[in-house]
């Protein structure tokens, strides 16, 4: 009987290897661009350029004088621009991230094979 388990082990541990690199391009690869996707969602969410942009005529702290006003659109402007700049970096982040998903197995199987 413990030969047949063993067997049916090995048989399903070998299948697992084989058909590891197809999930890997497929299922794993859509998982992986959904999160990918997720993170860049969540840090337009945290960076907000856009809420920013929305307000950028709204005088900051009440200040509704001329002056109030020059100096909250100067400071949102500067908001806005640094804020698209992160989330920018944020995006080649989420990018290098999805090529190193794409790239790691390749690396794997050449740096087992030449493996001195």
């Amino acid at each position: 009987m413990w030969i047949l388990v063993l067997q049916r082990l090995t048989i399903e541990a070998l299948l697992d290897i084989l058909y590891f690199p197809i999930w890997w391009y497929t299922g794993g690869l859509w998982h992986a661009l959904l999160f990918c996707v997720d993170v860049l969602k969540e840090g337009n969410r945290n960076f907000a350029p856009g809420l920013w942009l929305q307000n950028i005529f709204v005088p900051m702290y009440g200040q509704y004088d001329w002056q109030g006003r020059i100096i909250s659109f100067f400071m949102r402007a500067a908001q806005i621009l640094a804020r698209t700049v992160g989330l920018i970096i944020w995006l080649f982040v989420c990018i290098i991230f999805f090529l190193v998903w794409l790239v790691l197995p390749i690396v794997v199987v050449v740096g087992i094979f030449s493996f001195k």
